[in-house]
């Protein structure tokens, strides 16, 4: 038996593996188990490790940091890689106020434990794990110990905090979310899943029947105008087309036109003329069956080549008479216009004789197998990228010593810059969705057992003391109470609707299992829509915030 006691007891590289495995394992089996409808999911493993730290079991420090590092930047990076391409772009729509109620949750938080710190006498450091708990951001604990670290102080303080704060960080969000819910929600604050954050492609008709473009072309048309739109079909003497920018329009024609929203409309009725009453944003809609002569296909963009390119330097219109009117990227539809960067993952629908579309299906790659291979160099570049900007040290005036963004902020920075950006570079950034869900549940995983496991040897003994009760008090008041008081200002004096909040909320805390209970208890996608716009922004604030606070109480 010393084989087997050697595999989970000697320290050394396979039994730190071993014991890591182990931990996770069992939590992530164990946290699919839901209570009064309410899951901890990954979570779990963070106590399962605390467990296990208790009863003894622990692994080689140097490795115990390895492998809690490495996780923590696999998770923040992967993160970061995957809300950048939609990260700009998510604050149109009242993105914007989203965030502005998000940062007012994340500050309500930090001034209620600068006063806790200021009238109970516990300790700055404490402090900072008990809100890196009650607002379930291990980012913000692992840059707060990285803090920790450059004053030469130990990091057991604030995890141990984190570890007591944390379950009552994952309930008490839902706690607030259900009591807003039943006390001031009305039916009139429940979303309309049809109305609100609708895709950013909108089909309309018009005929001409003003004169004043009457002869003019669709190029000089759209100058008219800063509102984007396509022309997708023209008909015309009863004959289907594929407009170009040169082509010229005339009194009569039908046209059909792709613009950005419904809001749109109005303005491009002035400029038309005559809008037709018929909606063709339906699924039923068959667009092949509306003209004989053309058909409607959609084609993936798998080439590498054509990763970074405008739309317009490809004169597909031009060389082979076809019209891509929308393009799916990450679930959101957006309007074709000239000058959207495509990437690799793209699905453009493209109009046109059936011999075009096909050349054009080779132009593009529509080879979908291709995209299921890895693009592991943009995620090592990126990582080493990330490492370095978070080893930057920048001063901030009244503290003494620099402030860096460390493993968590860097690396979930360069995730969103390279999502972002990297495809103009053409840099091939493309991951599956699956594929960029694995690195971050493998990395959270990672981290969380390493966390719980360096926090449990001495969880159980500080949970039971005065000071642990405390702990807990001040932790769930530091997660319900900014909760609703924020919940409250955009219901009635934003007047936002309450899947929109909720989204909202959960994104300023971090808590992706709050944001399960949303989207399991209110119709529509708009709680999904708001956690995506604001978590990175205030995922980054609370990376900063927790370094900048300890450095100024210490």
């Amino acid at each position: 038996m010393e084989w087997l006691y050697s595999l989970f007891c000697e320290h050394s590289a396979l039994q730190a593996v071993v014991v890591i495995s182990l931990i996770s394992a069992l939590g992530l089996g164990l946290g699919k188990i839901r209570i009064f409808g309410i899951s901890l999911g990954v979570t779990f493993v963070f106590f399962i490790g605390i467990m296990a730290g208790h009863l003894g079991l622990s692994v080689d420090t140097q490795m115990l940091n390895y492998a809690e590092s490495f996780g923590l930047v696999m998770f923040v990076y992967a993160l970061g890689l995957q809300v950048g391409p939609g990260f700009f772009s998510s604050f149109r729509s009242g993105g914007v106020r989203l965030v502005e109620l998000a940062l007012g949750v994340v500050f309500l938080g930090t001034l209620m434990t600068v006063i806790f710190h200021l009238t109970t006498g516990v300790s700055m450091p404490d402090m900072v794990g008990l809100l890196c708990g009650a607002t379930t951001n291990t980012p913000a604990l692992g840059a707060a110990q990285q803090a920790m670290k450059q004053f030469g102080l130990p990091v057991s303080g604030p995890a141990l905090s984190c570890a007591v704060a944390y379950p009552l960080g994952v309930v008490g969000v839902i706690l607030a979310i259900a009591f807003v819910r039943k006390i001031f929600v009305r039916p009139s604050d429940l979303p309309n899943p049809d109305k609100e954050h609708k895709n950013q492609a909108y089909i309309v008709s018009f005929q001409i029947t003003n004169p004043a473009i009457d002869g003019r072309s669709i190029r000089d048309v759209a100058h008219l105008t800063t509102h984007k739109f396509v022309i997708s079909r023209l008909w015309r003497d009863g004959k289907v087309s594929i407009p170009t920018s040169e082509m010229t329009l005339r009194k009569g024609d039908k046209l059909l036109v792709i613009t950005t929203s419904e809001k749109d409309v109005s303005a491009l009725t002035v400029i038309f003329g005559e809008h037709e009453e018929k909606d063709w944003n339906t699924d039923s809609i068959d667009w092949n069956a509306i003209d004989s002569q053309l058909i409607s296909q959609r084609i993936v963009v798998t080439r590498p080549e054509i990763n970074g390119k405008k739309l317009s330097s490809l004169r597909l219109r031009n060389h082979y008479g076809i019209n891509i009117s929308r393009v799916y990227r990450s679930g959101v539809q957006l309007l074709a216009t000239p000058d959207l960067t495509l990437q690799m993952g793209d699905r453009l629908t493209v109009v046109g004789e059936a011999a075009a579309i096909q050349n054009v299906s080779k132009i593009l790659g529509n080879a979908v197998k291709s995209l299921n291979e890895p693009n592991l160099i943009s995620v090592f570049v990126g990582i080493i990228l990330g490492l370095a900007v978070g080893a930057v040290p920048f001063s901030i005036p009244g503290i003494s010593v620099p402030v860096r963004l460390g493993l968590a902020g860097g690396p979930i920075i360069v995730g969103i810059l390279i999502g972002t950006f990297g495809p103009r570079l053409h840099m091939i950034t493309y991951t599956t969705r699956s594929a960029n869900l694995m690195l971050r549940a493998l990395g959270i995983s990672m981290y969380l057992a390493c966390l719980g496991l360096d926090a449990g040897a001495h969880f159980f003994e500080t949970v039971v003391r005065p000071e642990g009760l405390l702990w807990i008090l001040l932790g769930f008041s530091i997660t319900f109470v900014p909760v609703v008081i924020m919940a409250l200002w955009a219901l009635k004096i934003n007047k936002l609707d309450f899947g929109s909040v909720s989204g909202m909320l959960c994104g300023s805390m971090a808590n992706p299992m709050a944001l399960d209970y949303a989207n399991d208890t209110i119709e529509g996608d708009n709680p999904s829509v708001s956690y995506a716009t604001v978590y990175p922004v205030c995922m980054f604030l609370r990376v900063i915030i927790a370094q900048v606070i300890l450095m100024f109480f210490l």
